[in-house]
């Protein structure tokens, strides 16, 4: 009796483990591109904590941009995996969470005390908890929106600010409020229910209008004619659409309710006038 239960043992053991073996081998070019954007992050972490805000600022949308490719090369190549989702979600949370919130506090939080890093805190916090959140709402909601903030756009905002500032002729830090509650709102806003476009719905590879072109060139050059303030502009835009968009939403549905009611009610009187003129 003893022998067969350690038989039986070894043979539900010995089957589990061949069902929760890994794959032997990993995709190479899409994780070398993960791997780059992780070194960016880790780059910009060093550079602040050395006080060189304007490198770690720029090797923040470095990151994103590598961060960009390694999917769009796994989806083209037909080489995603399970693996490297997650890895890219780990490179994600160091990139555009942990680096922002240093970067912030180097810059300018550490002035404010124990606010200050509850702050910085706080945004990789909810940096991760938005990771997490994205993660198990993947074929769940609709892919043309994000559920709160995106952690890459709450990260180019900060860097962008750092940009921003340098670019107008500040210098050392900036022991401001503001900064202080724009990280505070950047991190409720990565949290939030709160839709914001994720423009996947949009082809580049497709015909378009000639003047669909022309525009794109415009805006080309207007960016890397003043990249500071345009990349500030549009990062600080993105994340006032979702708020504004939201606040639109709501009053459009409370003043239609009431539209609705009032002209409910008038025929509903327009109504009762005809039953009591009726013989």
């Amino acid at each position: 009796m003893n022998k067969n239960f350690k038989r039986e043992r070894f043979l539900r053991r010995d089957k589990f483990f061949q069902k929760d073996q890994m794959k032997k081998g990993i995709y190479i070019l899409p994780n070398l591109f993960t791997t780059a954007s992780l070194f960016a992050g880790i780059y910009a972490i060093i550079a602040s904590i050395q006080g060189q805000y304007v490198y770690a600022a720029v090797a923040i949308p470095i990151s994103l941009i590598l961060d960009g490719l390694d999917g769009r090369i796994a989806r083209m190549t037909h080489t995603t995996s399970r693996f490297g989702v997650e890895y890219d979600s780990l490179s994600d949370l160091v990139a555009f969470g942990v680096a922002p919130s240093v970067l912030a506090y180097t810059w300018s939080l550490n002035s404010f005390g124990k606010w200050g890093w509850l702050a910085a805190a706080l945004f990789t916090t909810c940096g991760a908890l938005r990771l997490a959140r994205f993660n198990v709402q993947i074929g769940v909601i609709d892919s043309r929106y994000f559920n709160g903030l995106a952690i890459p756009a709450a990260a180019i905002v900060v860097s962008s600010t750092v940009l921003l500032y340098f670019y107008l002729g500040g210098e050392g830090t900036f022991p401001h409020l503001s900064i202080l509650a724009g990280m505070i709102a950047l991190s409720l806003l990565m949290v939030s229910s709160i839709k914001f476009y994720s423009f996947k719905d949009l082809h580049f590879l497709t015909r378009e209008p000639f003047m669909t072109v022309v525009l794109a060139v415009i805006l080309m050059i207007i960016v890397l004619a003043e990249p500071q303030v345009m990349i500030f502009t549009f990062a600080v835009s993105y994340a006032v659409s979702g708020p504004v968009w939201w606040v639109l939403r709501m009053m459009r549905r409370l003043f239609g309710s009431a539209k609705g009611d009032q002209t409910t009610g008038a025929g509903e009187i327009k109504t009762e006038t005809k039953s009591e003129s009726a013989p």
